[in-house]
């Protein structure tokens, strides 16, 4: 992927977790980024990747407490390197499939509604592990690349 592209990942996946005004640095590099995961990210970039991610209407809740429980995540300001690495996983979905629809409402469509080349599988619950998160990012920039789907 070339530097320009990359940046501009990076730059949507940190948009996503909330920006400078949440994540308190730009973050301008995949280096930037893991530095700011490794350190734990605020329980805020959980629900604002929730809040994308998740169909007008619906409860974020789920997905948050999927990330972290109810419980821990009503006591805590910060999320685990563990946690922060799955709310970013989750961020950087969102954020390929908003660029490549450019829409947020057809993204989240996307990602709401079963896909046959995932069993029928909601893309995002498929994404909440890491090797789901890897076909449907391998999904999408097939959608990208102009494959059949």
């Amino acid at each position: 992927m070339p530097e320009e592209a990359t940046v501009q990942v990076v730059e949507r996946v940190a948009d996503v977790l909330g920006g400078p005004a949440v994540l308190r640095t730009h973050v301008r590099s995949w280096q930037d980024l893991e530095r700011v995961v490794r350190a734990g990210l605020p329980k805020k970039s959980l629900q604002l990747v929730a809040r994308r991610a998740v169909e007008p209407g619906a409860s974020t809740s789920e997905l948050v407490y999927a990330i972290v429980p109810a419980a821990t995540f009503k006591r805590r300001t910060r999320l685990t390197a563990e946690e922060s690495e799955r709310t970013e996983r989750l961020a950087r979905i969102v954020a390929l499939a908003e660029a490549l629809w450019g829409d947020s409402r057809e993204a989240r469509a996307f990602l709401n509604r079963p896909h046959p080349l995932l069993e029928r599988r909601v893309p995002l619950a498929v994404a909440r592990t890491e090797l789901g998160a890897r076909r449907v990012e391998r999904l999408l920039y097939d959608v990208e690349h102009g494959l059949a789907l």
